[in-house]
């Protein structure tokens, strides 16, 4: 997709810098893409995108009320898997008329979420997380390293009242924090990070979203060069999300809806959309530059040292300090998440938190692209739960939604998607377009 040339020091794009010509093509679909999957599930199971499959999930959690369980995407297949909790055969028809697959579990989603409402209240400490996996069918924990000793004992102990069939931990090699710092993206109060999105504000105005921890740390931000980009409006961390919004100061700024991808490539960005568990998204950092991975849970708790953090993303996709801020989006330019904070690194892995974009977007009253997304063009007419033929797929390299993803250890999350020899990353995900 082309754009028009972007006069310097005068237009913000978001996402990193140059990272080179192989790191964008990743985003774009591979011809030989598998289209379904090896799933024994009955027809009449249709393939759909992640976008879709969020439509066609929430429409089924209201109709299916107590019974419904949490839903996912699997990737390989490209299929919506529905679980039910306790549902009879009429809900398991409802489900498979809608063209998802439907699953018998244990938990609903109602007790699933009032699970984190107990972690919440007897095991906040700092080091921890936790997130629903629906496929799983489980609340999963995660500690870092720094959770020991009496930390530690409250957690299992807290865990281990919910019982194992609804909530099991896991360890972390790393250490949650927000990822400020080290990046060349956009500068304030000492702090580097990374442009998410540009928007229009309420009144009509450009400016751009980034993480709450970020603008917490200065009411303006600059670009590499020290040029003054805009002032802070509103930021929320921590809390009820980690974001924050800052207005161009300048009224005619130039700021694209678009994700620089480095090298003169752009991915214009079409709107804000839901993630889905098991869809697989792009990441773009000052630090790091481009990374894809698999989203992992929705709604996570973040418990990092500064204070907690609700509401989140949880992915496998890899972050470092400077990327914080930075975009999460699919390979269709729909806009997800901005990144917040994590464990581990592109070296070794880990797992990383984003905000979603649609709550920030909500609170802060702005919009961003079309402000469509995924839903308007997937969005079929003819309305039901059946969701229409001729979707979009999405393209290879997308990971299986099934089974629990492990994150950490030597994994490598968007592995092979280093930009070209090694190139460090230049202007980051504020850096004006030269």
């Amino acid at each position: 997709m082309s754009h028009r040339r972007i006069p310097k020091r005068k237009a913000v794009l978001a996402g990193a810098g140059a990272v080179g010509i192989a790191a964008a093509a990743i985003l774009l679909p591979q011809a030989n893409a598998s289209q379904s999957g090896a799933d024994d599930a009955p027809p009449p199971a249709r393939t759909m995108t992640a976008g879709s499959a969020v439509q066609v999930a929430d429409r089924l959690a209201a109709s299916l009320g107590d019974s419904y369980g949490g839903a996912y995407y699997d990737a390989a297949a490209h299929r919506l898997v529905v679980n039910v909790a306790g549902g009879d055969d009429a809900q398991t028809e409802r489900i498979e008329r809608a063209g998802a697959v439907a699953r018998q579990v244990r938990n609903s989603a109602t007790a699933l979420t009032a699970a984190t409402r107990t972690l919440t209240a007897e095991a906040r400490v700092p080091g921890t997380a936790w997130a629903v996996d629906p496929r799983t069918n489980r609340v999963v924990v995660t500690a870092d390293r720094t959770v020991t000793g009496a930390r530690w004992d409250r957690l299992e102990s807290a865990v281990e009242g919910l019982g194992e069939d609804v909530a099991r931990i896991r360890r972390s090699a790393g250490a949650f924090r927000p990822f400020a710092d080290g990046g060349d993206a956009v500068f304030g109060g000492g702090a580097r990070c990374s442009l998410g999105f540009n928007v229009t504000t309420g009144d009509g105005r450009r400016g751009f979203l980034t993480a709450g921890h970020c603008t917490a740390a200065a009411d303006q931000w600059s670009d590499a060069d020290g040029t003054v980009l805009g002032t802070v409006q509103e930021s929320v961390f921590p809390g009820a999300g980690d974001f924050g919004l800052v207005a161009y100061d300048d009224p005619a700024a130039d700021a694209p809806d678009a994700v620089d991808l480095g090298d003169g490539e752009k991915l214009a960005v079409r709107g804000a959309v839901e993630a889905a568990v098991g869809g697989q998204v792009f990441r773009m950092g000052s630090t790091t530059g481009l990374r894809d991975g698999q989203v992992t849970g929705l709604n996570a708790t973040v418990n990092y040292p500064e204070g907690t953090v609700t509401g989140l993303i949880q992915t496998d996709v890899c972050a470092e300090p400077g990327d914080s801020g930075g975009s999460l989006f699919t390979r269709e330019g729909d806009a997800v998440g901005l990144t917040s904070g994590g464990s581990g690194d592109c070296d070794s892995g880990g797992e990383t938190f984003f905000q979603p974009v649609t709550t920030a977007l909500a609170a802060v009253g702005a919009r961003i692209g079309d402000d469509q997304g995924a839903g308007a063009e997937e969005q079929q007419p003819g309305g039901g739960e059946q969701p229409g033929g001729g979707e979009q797929q999405p393209g290879g390299g997308e990971q299986p939604g099934g089974g629990e993803q492990q994150t950490g250890g030597t994994e490598q999350p968007g592995g092979g998607k280093q930009p070209d020899g090694g190139e460090q990353p230049g202007g980051g995900g504020g850096a004006p377009g030269r």
